[in-house]
């Protein structure tokens, strides 16, 4: 199935086994604007699957005032640049009641924010964010690269119990893939998607595949990377991590978010200070997305890009 359909898939699971599952925010009832809720309120009713007005501030708040309440909502954002509008509801509210409260209150709440580059959408439609909510204390974050992932990691988000930045990238919506409903995913935990003894390649979301990509072209020239899917930004799988990048004695960490202050900082931080290896990051000029192809072209990291950058860490 899609990367659509197995979210839909996901939430439906959850909302047969817990009335307490909602959902609400913009189009959602007419199956959101990428499918990702489709047949929902036809099957569970408006009172679970809720319209909302045009404000980000109003359905986030309300989210986060029904989990206080004992719900479970998943709270739709269309994408992740409109969440902006509601950051204090995040970042003040959300992230902080179960700290400042003593435990008292918990916010089990889901916040889908697709996020990447969307194209021909510009600035304000194409933003990756995720190292913002990682440097958040209070939430997790999770950004699922493939239908299964998607599938698996909503279902963990929605069983946490604490407030999840669920992050789809905008243009996985209708890749495809083999999707095992009894499947388990563990939050904090990444995936590795190829072996090798080099290079370790460290990445999350879209930009696995252009790795992948990189993979193959690195394998014909003599050069075995390793791939690790992230999955989880916060937690993030240290221990898979580090335990490659001891062996491969080289890491390239590649997002597609903007590389200054990117969340690939934190990981090779983390690898220099404890590992000791050599260290390279890769991601998007500090620009923001153009409108043109030609324009949005600059802000694209492409297999071509990590490949040579896997190449010059290893001269």
């Amino acid at each position: 199935m899609t990367y659509a359909e197995a979210a839909v898939l996901a939430v439906a699971h959850e909302m047969e086994a817990d009335a307490n599952v909602v959902v609400l925010g913009e189009d959602v009832g007419r199956g959101g604007i990428f499918g990702q809720y489709k047949g929902l309120q036809a099957r569970f009713g408006t009172d679970r699957v809720i319209d909302t007005p045009i404000s980000e501030a109003a359905i986030l708040g309300a989210g986060v005032g029904m989990a206080l309440a004992g719900l479970r909502p998943v709270v739709e954002m269309r994408v992740v640049d409109f969440a902006l509008c509601a950051m204090d509801e995040i970042a003040n509210q959300a992230a902080k009641n179960r700290f400042m409260f003593g435990g008292q209150g918990r916010v089990p709440m889901v916040v889908r924010m697709p996020i990447g580059i969307w194209d021909s959408s510009a600035a304000q439609h194409s933003q990756s964010l995720e190292s913002w909510f990682a440097h958040l204390p209070g939430v997790v974050v999770v950004c699922p690269a493939t239908p299964q992932d998607n599938y698996s990691l909503l279902r963990a988000a929605l069983a946490s119990g604490d407030p999840v930045i669920h992050m789809e990238h905008k243009t996985l919506w209708g890749v495809s893939g083999e999707v095992d409903p009894a499947a388990p995913a563990r939050l904090g935990e990444a995936r590795v998607v190829r072996a090798g003894s080099d290079v370790t390649i460290v990445s999350w979301s879209k930009q696995v595949q252009p790795c992948g990509q990189a993979c193959d072209e690195l394998a014909q020239q003599g050069i075995a990377a390793e791939l690790i899917d992230l999955r989880s930004i916060w937690p993030w799988d240290r221990a898979t991590v580090l335990g490659s990048c001891a062996r491969t004695r080289n890491l390239l960490v590649v997002h597609e978010a903007v590389q200054a202050a990117g969340f690939g900082a934190e990981i090779a931080a983390t690898v220099a200070e404890t590992v000791g290896c050599k260290v390279r990051r890769l991601g998007a000029p500090r620009i923001p997305v153009g409108y043109a192809p030609v324009l949005e072209a600059q802000s694209r990291v492409t297999a071509s890009d990590i490949a040579a950058a896997a190449r010059g860490l290893l001269a």
